[in-house]
């Protein structure tokens, strides 16, 4: 009995130092999430106390500046742009004047390339956005011989450089009567615009339950009546943005314009161009009349800003 008593000491010795890592672990592990958690806590913290925000909006402006200086240029007179730069409105406010805009907007070339730039601009992007919707509803829903072969051609024209097809595209417009004017612009335009449009739009739709569509042909709707009242609204978004990118794309454009368009009455781009060799490099001609061409994409931009965020995010998250 007496040795049997003594057997369990060594035992008990030893319980501790099998104890011990046992414990080191769990201890290293509450220490590296305790550092986690106190990391997200104190970016919680900087983010809740508007320090984060306020670099954000530093940052903005500061991006900003170069933009800012050019709107501030375009309200001084050509006088007071000679004697120094656009931060001396901070000490004489009073220097500001519309002068300039006056004589922008008295200029009949410009009021006229407004007009120009519009009927290029919208058609372009009606055009696009009718065509490729149809295309990519065909590409994405409908079964015909050759389609995705047809597909991948339509994918690999994103890659042609515009600067490529302006000299065959000049001789052949020049051969149909379309080289300067207006109709010629819109369809070069259009034509590089669209494989965009149907690559974009075909995996758009694409991701559309095929469920859906199978109920609506359940209830008799046919492809054209499918397209026009279930593929449509749900693709709003997705056009949407494709119509800004594209308006925006035609609106400043000046190598297509400079090149197909009248000369005679020419885009605002190129009237602006015209304008400074006219008058030399003068910064009261081109401040003034790149925030006049300005406007528009802004109006469009805002007005179609939250379908414009919507297309985004639902491609994002597609």
């Amino acid at each position: 009995m007496s040795g049997s008593d003594r057997t369990p000491e060594p035992m008990a010795v030893a319980e501790p130092a099998v104890a011990i890592p046992a414990g080191a672990a769990p201890s290293a592990g509450r220490g590296t999430a305790g550092r986690r958690t106190a990391g997200r806590a104190a970016y919680a913290k900087l983010a809740a106390s508007g320090l984060l925000r306020v670099f954000l909006v530093a940052a903005a402006l500061f991006w900003l500046l170069p933009t800012l200086g050019l709107l501030i240029s375009s309200f001084l007179s050509p006088t007071d742009l000679n004697k120094g730069g656009w931060w001396q409105v901070l000490s004489a406010p009073s220097r500001l004047t519309a002068g300039n805009y006056e004589r922008l907007l008295a200029n009949d070339t410009i009021t006229g390339s407004l007009l120009s730039t519009v009927a290029i601009a919208v058609p372009a992007t009606l055009l696009v956005l009718v065509l490729g919707a149809f295309a990519g509803y065909a590409f994405a829903w409908l079964e015909f011989p050759g389609r995705d072969w047809l597909f991948l051609v339509v994918v690999g024209l994103l890659v042609v450089p515009v600067q490529v097809a302006l000299i065959p595209v000049s001789e052949l417009f020049g051969v149909i009567g379309l080289f300067e004017t207006t109709a010629g612009v819109v369809l070069f335009h259009t034509a590089f615009g669209l494989p965009f449009a149907v690559f974009l739009l075909r995996n758009f739709f694409a991701e559309i339950p095929r469920e859906l569509l199978e109920a609506a042909r359940l209830d008799g709707a046919g492809e054209l009546r499918l397209f026009a009242r279930v593929v449509l609204p749900l693709g709003g978004p997705a056009i949407a943005s494709l119509g800004i990118f594209q308006f925006l794309w035609v609106w400043n454009d000046m190598l297509v314009a400079l090149v197909f368009a009248d000369s005679a009455n020419p885009p605002v781009t190129v009237a602006l161009q015209q304008q400074v060799r006219q008058f030399g490099n003068n910064i009261d001609v081109l401040a003034p009349g790149a925030f006049l061409s300005m406007v528009v994409p802004l109006v469009v931009f805002f007005a179609f800003q939250r379908q414009f965020v919507s297309g985004v995010m639902a491609g994002a998250i597609k």
